[in-house]
């Protein structure tokens, strides 16, 4: 029986083991948690990622490796790939982590970016902001996700406050100011490529964020036929430049009908989970496949699908199984502000029933805010929902 090791035990992980079992995969989840949550259904190691000593024993045990969370050493991954096979590979992880890196690649790859410049002290700050002008974005170049590690600057008469927000990390992680910019709706593409160059993508995902974190995504959505086209050829493009393996996420801006590049996950991502009722192969199966050399699955969505992100508690779950199209997921973590705890995808034929469903919830869980613009995207008349992206 195969093994795959996971480096990361978030929820990530734990929806991969699902994936993975039932084609006869077996897992082993290093992380440097003991409470990581898919150590409750796979064999978990606690230990750091420098820790080589215990890694080393964990490489023994298994066929192949790959990651749930994008910040584990890109040397930690080069050490690994000496040892076993790695997907995705160091050069992948490195620039993934980098904001800097991996805006540069977008560009090379021909995806255009809002403009950025690395920040390394106060002045480079004003002057930067006095080319680039304001709105604005300072962020730490590493280790910044959900919103964290960024200061939004709305006029140069805030960078003195920005400085003070983050300019204590310029030395340990950097810092990139970016352009803010005025999209009309933020997408993503959710793509996996295999060792030997085939390359699927799953429908262009609409989303919607809440301070900084993901709150809802709708698939298939797109307004405008060549969106998905033109995401599926940058996601191409940037997963050959980097001999990527696995599954990733772009994050893209949409504006005016063009697309602008924003980050990359160089990993299973949030947006993707609708893809696990939705789509004829969940994300997380094909990650599984692309990583130990299975052929990839079908990415067609077989529906219009919702996920709704559960964050810092569970809602009642009683209350959401009573209706139709609803699928549930717990995460098994314990409840922190911040935290995401779990997520439930709403599936309907269609997006007029979709969007009912959806106001069902919303009503359920007195969480009507959350909802109410994916109805009113359900709804637009310019939205064209579409079952599949071209291969």
């Amino acid at each position: 029986m195969t093994t795959l090791g996971v480096l990361g035990g978030g929820q990530l992980a734990r929806m991969m083991v699902l994936a993975g079992t039932p084609l006869g995969v077996r897992f082993r989840i290093v992380d440097p948690v003991a409470d990581a949550c898919a150590g409750q259904i796979a064999p978990l190691l606690v230990t750091g990622w420098d820790a080589f000593g215990e890694l080393e024993s964990f490489a023994r045990g298994i066929d192949a490796a790959t990651f749930d969370f994008e910040n584990v050493p890109a040397e930690t991954a080069e050490w690994l790939a000496s040892r076993t096979r790695v997907a995705p590979n160091a050069l992948s992880l490195r620039t993934a982590q980098d904001r800097v890196l991996e805006k540069t690649l977008f560009r090379e790859c021909g995806l255009p970016t809002t403009e950025f410049t690395d920040v390394a002290t106060r002045a480079d700050l004003d002057a930067t902001l006095a080319r680039i002008g304001a709105p604005a974005i300072l962020k730490t170049r590493r280790e910044g996700y959900d919103g964290k590690g960024q200061f939004r600057i709305r006029t140069r008469d805030d960078a003195d406050a920005a400085w003070q927000a983050l300019g204590a990390q310029a030395a340990a992680r950097g810092l990139i100011l970016e352009g803010f910019v005025p999209f009309d709706y933020e997408a993503s593409v959710v793509a996996v490529r295999a060792s030997d160059g085939e390359f699927r993508a799953w429908p262009v995902t609409r989303n919607w964020h809440v301070d900084g974190i993901l709150s809802a995504s709708l698939a298939p959505a797109v307004r405008d036929g060549e969106i998905d086209i033109q995401a599926f050829a940058h996601a191409r493009a940037i997963a050959e430049r980097l001999d990527y393996v696995g599954v990733f996420a772009l994050e893209l801006f949409v504006k005016d009908g063009e697309l602008l590049g924003n980050e990359m996950a160089p990993r299973v991502h949030n947006s993707g989970h609708w893809t696990i009722e939705g789509a004829v192969t969940s994300q997380f199966e094909n990650h599984v496949r692309a990583v130990l050399g299975f052929p990839l699955g079908d990415t067609s969505a077989c529906f219009p699908s919702c996920m709704l992100n559960w964050v810092g508690e569970l809602p009642d779950r009683d209350k959401l199984l009573a209706i139709p199209g609803v699928h549930w997921h717990d995460y098994g973590k314990s409840p922190r502000p911040g935290r995401k705890v779990g997520h439930a995808t709403v599936c309907a034929p269609e997006a007029a029933t979709l969007a009912e469903r959806l106001q069902q919830v919303g009503r359920a869980l007195g969480r009507e805010s959350q909802v109410a613009p994916v109805i009113e995207a359900l709804r637009d008349e310019s939205l064209s929902l579409r079952e599949r992206v071209p291969r």
